[in-house]
């Protein structure tokens, strides 16, 4: 975990809303200068800290909302720390939690150099990323439909279809008719539509993307479909989740970032097992889940290995150790700028 410890002549912490803003500035020496809760206004912003402007820094915690607001600092040259939600313990742990509480907080934490930083993404390639997020989420909404339409088959004591309802074609095939009560065919009926709409955005989201990828780093985006497993959309996924592999200074801590390492707990020499593996990026956590499942499927030497370190730690841990030596080879080949190696993936 990285702290933002640079020294300011002005601390400024801004607790965020949708709505408002609580927002407390300390000079150097700890002293408050500003408490003011604001409507969130670019303009009565910059004329509320106009008299601070020389030597500020200005941290805010990792909601949702931050977005503006780092763009701002950006345009106004003002330096903007992006604070780790799980790690600002202070703020949370408080008897009295107010906007105004959580915004002194948040600007001795800076000034005190145990702010935790978040990454603050680009602006240039945010909106794509949210719109890759989007599509996993349309996914999976046309998952639950299709896993409710095979339940109701069972419900009814009915045979499940043979066919894959993921395909489009296998569920225009569908036979309703063998459903007798009609508010049952109508409500399958609607689950089929809604699917077939998602399935259309989908496929569009996803040729959009693609066409994206290809401007934002299509090198990349290239190297990355090499490793067996890895599609379209698993490149897709790893190429806007992490961006720039030169966030990470070694292969650590981007395994830790991806969730594919735990961490570790130790007391007075004692270990005390391990812990925070959900500390990190779920997105990437379950593209390299998805790798290591698909690259089963096409690599037998693969395979041969799973099976391997299955007989010694068992099937989840194994599969866990294949995603971990995916994500590892993942840093390096984006880090060197080279393609994937067969031959020394599995060479230990």
């Amino acid at each position: 975990m990285r702290f933002y410890s640079q020294p300011h002549q002005y601390y400024c912490g801004i607790d965020l809303h949708t709505r408002t803003l609580s927002l407390c500035l300390l000079d150097a020496a700890g002293a408050i200068r500003l408490e003011a809760t604001l409507p969130p206004d670019r303009d009565r912003l910059a004329t509320t800290l106009a008299p601070y402007r020389n030597g500020l820094v200005i941290g805010c915690e990792c909601l949702f909302a931050w977005y503006w607001l780092a763009d701002w600092c950006a345009e106004q040259g003002i330096p903007f720390v992006l604070g780790h939600a799980l790690y600002l313990r202070a703020v949370h742990g408080g008897k009295t939690k107010t906007d105004a509480v959580d915004a002194a907080k948040l600007a001795r934490l800076l000034r005190g150099g145990t702010f935790a930083e978040a990454y603050v993404y680009p602006n240039a390639m945010r909106a794509t990323r949210d719109l890759l997020r989007r599509r996993t989420y349309l996914v999976r909404q046309r998952a639950t439909l299709i896993a409710h339409l095979q339940t109701t088959f069972l419900q009814y004591n009915l045979p499940a279809p043979q066919k894959k309802l993921a395909y489009a074609a296998n569920r225009a095939d569908l036979d309703l008719s063998v459903f007798p009560d009609p508010s049952t065919r109508s409500m399958l009926e609607a689950d089929l539509a809604v699917a077939a709409a998602l399935d259309a955005q989908v496929k569009r989201l996803e040729a959009e993307l693609v066409r994206t990828a290809k401007v934002h780093d299509p090198q990349t985006f290239a190297r990355l479909r090499s490793v067996p497993g890895i599609g379209p959309v698993l490149a897709l996924i790893m190429l806007y989740e992490v961006q720039s592999i030169h966030r990470f200074e070694h292969e650590g801590q981007f395994l830790s970032y991806a969730r594919l390492v735990g961490g570790v707990r130790e007391s007075a020499g004692k270990s005390k097992g391990t812990g925070g593996r959900k500390i990190g990026n779920a997105h990437l956590k379950w593209a390299f889940g998805e790798a290591a499942c698909l690259m089963l499927r096409e690599s037998g030497k693969a395979k041969t290995w799973v099976a391997r370190k299955e007989r010694k730690v068992g099937k989840p841990r194994a599969l866990g150790a294949l995603a971990c030596r995916i994500g590892r080879t993942v840093y390096h080949l984006w880090r060197k700028q080279a393609s994937f190696d067969a031959a020394k993936f599995l060479a230990s």
